[in-house]
């Protein structure tokens, strides 16, 4: 009955759906605290640019901004991210598109998180002669952090299971492995209970994890 799983990499492709997840989610931090930061920020045109940008990639399709990654950096511009191979490209400009998309829901997050820092405590670090982004570094993230613990988790079990729209263009993830296996073999029921059970494994310890975390780093009121 399983003797055809030992046809294929299912341990492959989930690795590189976990590559996906983590390379995303570090740029999306990165980027959607960039973001965040515009927003909360006193220059007009910075709050302007961040607002623009997430209230836009958030109400476009996932799907449509992979395959932009693919079709329109790729094919027409040619643009690799430093790949030989269209293969590589591909897993790298899918990483591109998540942390594009998935950053602006980070900045949401975070903002929520900077939301709930006393306004007395950035204006006594002000009054104590710190710049902006000496408060929001030293003041004001760390507390918003702390407090977008778990809105974060929810993000990045999204992220984990928006890796499956990289199969659009060919990356060897998870999902395109089972279509693969679908079309190949005659078990439709157990190849798919064999990959919702995969991304089961990945998703459910990740929001146990950072639960217990978010509950110990909480800050307290």
């Amino acid at each position: 009955m399983f003797d055809f799983l030992s046809d294929y990499d299912i341990l492959g492709a989930f690795w590189t759906t976990v590559q996906l997840a983590l390379l995303s989610a570090v740029g999306s931090l990165i980027w959607g605290t960039l973001l965040a930061a515009m927003r909360v920020g006193p220059v007009p045109l910075m709050r302007g640019f961040g607002t623009a940008y997430v209230n836009l990639v958030r109400n476009i399709p996932l799907t449509v901004i992979i395959l932009f990654t693919s079709l329109g950096l790729y094919q027409a511009l040619n643009i690799t991210l430093g790949a030989d191979r269209s293969d590589t490209a591909n897993f790298r400009l899918a990483v591109l598109g998540l942390i594009a998309y998935t950053s602006a829901f980070v900045c949401e997050a975070l903002r929520s998180g900077i939301n709930t820092v006393p306004v007395g405590q950035a204006e006594a670090a002000r009054a104590i002669g710190l710049t902006f982004s000496q408060v929001l570094r030293l003041v004001v993230l760390p507390q918003a952090f702390r407090s977008a613990v778990g809105p974060l988790t929810n993000v990045l079990i999204a992220l984990t299971k928006n890796t499956t729209v990289a199969a659009a263009i060919g990356v060897a993830e998870a999902a395109l492995l089972m279509k693969e296996m679908i079309e190949n073999e005659a078990q439709l029921l157990l190849i798919s209970a064999i990959f919702a059970f995969g991304f089961v494994c990945l998703t459910l310890p990740t929001g146990l994890i950072l639960g217990w975390v978010g509950k110990k780093v909480a800050v307290k009121r």
